[in-house]
């Protein structure tokens, strides 16, 4: 028998009180509040008051919690909430691939990825592309993991990017370096050399912000 999930408006003073504290610390922070965030946000006499009512909103199904994790608490109705993230296609970590066109990254997505909201950051128009190649090895970045890309014409020097190459009509994931007239896309593995380009050359269109890894 599936568990009886109680409707807020059923919930203890207390218990109400605490979820909507943390609903509102997950809007002003886009994280999770710790235990102790609770107790003095909610004025709760001790750790053990909050833990338990915790137990009981996640008995309920409106939470689920990570005892072990400081910041272990997470919103169900939040995780419903989180939109699908287009999976575009292959991006390079290693040579270039090419694409058609420098608009590749309109085309439609290949799958719609179900993920947590707290992957994205709250972040607007993330997608995602699975990586091909060993470049990027060293920033724990494998042959087959997917990376999750925000929307962006630059990046601080170090970041990682998709950028497309015009000339080459190529796309590549690259660590981005500005040099005295040139751009350095630097792999993260030592077996393998840079890609110099002129800055004119290069596109930036997309950074980094996350990583799903492959499981083998």
């Amino acid at each position: 028998m599936p568990a009886l999930r109680k409707s807020s408006n059923t919930l203890s003073p207390k218990q109400q009180q605490m979820l909507e504290f943390i609903r509102e610390f997950f809007d002003r922070n886009d994280r999770p509040p710790t235990i102790r965030d609770i107790l003095y946000g909610c004025n709760i006499s001790s750790t053990s008051v909050v833990d338990y009512n915790l137990n009981i909103l996640e008995r309920l199904g409106l939470i689920n919690r990570s005892p072990e994790v400081s910041r272990g608490i997470e919103l169900v109705e939040r995780r419903r909430r989180a939109p699908a993230i287009p999976l575009l296609g292959t991006i390079a970590a290693g040579q270039p691939i090419p694409v058609p066109a420098a608009d590749a990254w309109s085309t439609p997505a290949q799958e719609l990825l179900e993920l947590p909201a707290d992957l994205t950051g709250g972040r607007e128009g993330v997608y995602a592309l699975r990586v091909k190649g060993l470049s990027m090895i060293d920033a724990l970045i494998d042959d087959g993991d997917v990376v999750l890309m925000e929307p962006a014409q630059s990046v601080e020097d170090g970041q990682m990017a998709a950028v497309w190459l015009k000339d080459e009509k190529e796309v590549t994931l690259k660590r981005v370096y500005r040099e005295k007239g040139r751009l350095r896309l630097q792999p993260a593995n030592s077996q393998m050399k840079p890609i110099y380009t002129r800055p004119d050359n290069a596109e930036i269109q997309g950074k980094v912000v996350g990583v799903i890894r492959r499981v083998s």
